[in-house]
């Protein structure tokens, strides 16, 4: 067998493997990598073979990976996405940058990426963009696995060890409320005051809800709402059909704006204000389609441009004091602690 066949064939190994370790089935992956069940279970079999190490716990059916298992599996992420990353960047070489940004962002989030994604396909008009909407904590697994090549996510002390950060704007809290309730003609609500309306919020496992609470507990109140969920989508459905109050991102205003019938209200400020920006691999060499992204958006006024989208009763409230982060030239930064 020659050299370049016997690359291939290892590559279709470590492929298998992956696919093995995302699907947890023998079966499932097979059908993702459009093969027999028995050639998939043959290539792990040979693989342990070649490298004299049992890989996969086998029973009646799949029942994980040994601790060497899972060390292999580990490096055969790492060598495919160097594999991806080198394919890329000589393509990009000979026809410009066409590869596929794969980023993962909060919900909280979501409604801020259309400004993002426009930078980037601007910049570079044959490359593509998917995003996926995941938890900070599934973000930092799948950024770990290079299964993403960024996170969109708050930047704080639950940022993951071993990346890199851009922060992007900073989080502002608005209270989406019936405009014939009388918080609707308040300059700026209290946080206690908005605890009283019955509400629809995200659910207590997201980040997001997690901030919301800690807020309310600082001022002596509790959030209970009516209906929780994990999407925004659901959330501003029942705000538009159900007249349920919300407290929401400023973010999701550029996105879906006001209901019909709903008024919205500047909440007493919360300093500082969360963070949101990208988080990336701390590792050389960077992929190119890393190093586009970051150089798309680094410098970009993302903070203004959601600012614009503000109605004015929040942009001249009285409590509003101090500019949000972003409005200059943001810098990537490492993880405090991290090389």
């Amino acid at each position: 067998m020659t050299l370049r066949a016997r690359s291939d064939v290892l590559i279709r190994q470590l492929e298998y493997l992956v696919a093995l370790s995302r699907e947890q089935h023998f079966g499932r992956a097979a059908a993702v990598c459009h093969v027999s069940q028995p050639a998939l279970s043959a290539a792990i079999r040979k693989l342990e073979n070649e490298l004299d190490v049992t890989i996969v716990l086998r029973g009646r059916r799949f029942e994980g990976f040994t601790d060497e298992g899972r060390r292999i599996v580990g490096w055969a992420h790492r060598i495919l996405a160097e594999r991806d990353a080198l394919l890329a960047d000589l393509d990009r070489m000979r026809n410009g940058l066409r590869a596929t940004v794969r980023i993962g962002a909060i919900p909280t989030a979501v409604p801020a990426t259309p400004l993002m994604t426009s930078l980037f396909t601007t910049r570079y008009p044959m490359a593509r963009v998917r995003i996926e909407s995941f938890s900070s904590r599934e973000i930092s697994r799948r950024l770990a696995e290079f299964e993403l090549d960024a996170g969109l996510t708050y930047l704080d002390h639950d940022t993951p060890p071993g990346t890199r950060s851009l922060e992007l704007y900073r989080e502002r809290y608005l209270l989406l409320v019936p405009a014939d309730n009388p918080l609707a003609g308040e300059p700026v609500v209290d946080w206690a005051a908005a605890a009283t309306v019955p509400q629809c919020a995200l659910m207590s496992t997201m980040r997001n809800r997690r901030i919301l609470d800690a807020t309310m507990a600082a001022a002596g109140a509790t959030l209970a709402p009516v209906v929780e969920t994990d999407t925004v989508g659901a959330l501003y459905a029942h705000i538009a059909t159900q007249r349920l109050a919300s407290i929401v991102a400023h973010t999701w205003l550029h996105a879906f704006g006001v209901p019909e019938g709903m008024s919205v209200r500047p909440l007493a400020e919360v300093r500082p204000r969360p963070a949101v920006g990208l988080i990336i691999p701390d590792r050389e060499p960077t992929s190119i389609i890393v190093e586009a992204l970051v150089d798309a958006l680094r410098g970009a006024r993302l903070s203004e441009a959601l600012e614009r989208a503000l109605p004015p009763v929040v942009v001249d409230s009285p409590d509003r004091r101090g500019g949000a982060a972003g409005n200059g030239q943001p810098e990537l930064r490492a993880k405090p602690g991290t090389p």
